[in-house]
């Protein structure tokens, strides 16, 4: 496994913190007299941070977007972050005791995927903060995820899909069905039928599979073609290296592909004609900095999303002007408080 290391520089921005699966909510602590770099008498230099990635940094998915979060780090501060990419579940326990044992500060992982190696690792370690990216379980005092609201980006893909599609068929395909990813797939599905159907599509449905694999390549392809081959036109996935074969057999079939989570569309501009980027630049700088300001509290699930300006949508010239439009004004409805997306969570 590669290890790399780089330049972390805090800063902050703000961000809601709310409540998920039954933790505290995050937020600001007002009033603190200072920050946990100066009560400790630690520089930023001295905070020792590790990223850990259960993929490739060239995934051109989730993996590549946490690191893209890292390097962005890197180009403004002066603390020193190291990462390891492609750390197997089977490992994960393993590599958390290492770093903890070896004295780090902050110990981030990438991925829901973490969170039960966390809270068997966690107790043990009462001086390391353990980060879950995209978590939800945050039992103890130095378990503290951060969660970028995913059902929000898939809003936007959705107003994307709907909009694209010829036929109102959605084929969608999820890593593993955990419950942000149901969520996200839920607010996804229901949003792009029933813009389908406003449209004048008659029949507009969803078709979801999930791969139980993150990298299997060859799996996205075959059942993305299964898929396309039932009538779909439009795809959308999330399943890290799964989705870049069904990216291949959309572009083999003539579907189009809606990206999520990076720049997919960097891949074949014709068949990802857009894509939902998770702007992890300010997501992580505005974890970092509550973590170096000491309110990266655990016990609590830090969120961030629409608000916050973290998800970013990307054209290419496939997308007219009134489809921009349209996305435009979802987001608007959104922060105007019009917009409901957990009343679309499956019950």
């Amino acid at each position: 496994m590669k290890k790399r290391f780089g330049a972390l520089l805090m800063a902050g921005i703000t961000a809601a913190a709310l409540v998920l699966s039954g933790c505290s909510s995050g937020g600001k602590t007002e009033g603190a007299a200072e920050t946990k770099a100066q009560a400790s008498g630690k520089s930023a230099a001295d905070y020792k941070i590790v990223l850990i990635l259960p993929g490739p940094i060239n995934d051109q998915s989730w993996n590549a977007t946490n690191y893209a979060g890292l390097t962005a780090c890197n180009e403004k501060l002066g603390t020193k972050m190291e990462y390891i990419e492609n750390v197997q579940a089977s490992d994960y326990e393993s590599t958390f005791r290492e770093y903890a044992e070896r004295g780090y500060d902050l110990i981030m992982a990438a991925g829901s995927q973490f969170d039960e190696a966390v809270a068997a690792v966690a107790p043990n370690y009462k001086d390391t903060t353990f980060c879950a990216v995209n978590g939800s379980k945050c039992d103890g005092d130095n378990v503290a995820p951060i969660f970028p609201k995913e059902y929000e980006a898939s809003y936007i893909a959705s107003i994307l899909a709907g909009n694209v599609t010829k036929n109102g068929n959605f084929a969608t395909i999820g890593g593993f069905p955990n419950e942000p990813m149901e969520h996200l797939m839920d607010v996804y599905e229901k949003n792009s039928v029933k813009i389908a159907e406003s449209r004048g599509i008659s029949g507009a449905k969803a078709t979801r599979a999930y791969a139980n694999s993150w990298n299997d390549v060859a799996l996205g392809k075959q059942m993305a073609e299964q898929m396309i081959d039932n009538g779909a036109d439009t795809l959308f996935v999330y399943a890290n290296e799964v989705g870049l074969g069904s990216i291949e057999a959309a572009k083999a079939k003539g579907a189009k592909f809606i990206g999520f989570s990076s720049d997919q569309t960097t891949i074949d501009p014709n068949t990802v004609v857009a894509s939902v980027n998770f702007d992890f630049k300010n997501f992580y700088i505005w974890a970092l900095g509550l973590y170096m300001d000491g309110k990266l509290s655990g016990n609590m699930v830090h969120e961030a999303g629409i608000n916050e300006d973290i998800f970013v949508p990307v054209y290419t010239d496939n997308i007219t002007q009134e489809i921009k439009d349209a996305v435009d004004q979802g987001i608007k409805d959104f922060k105007d408080g019009k917009v409901d997306l957990q009343a679309l969570f499956e019950k």
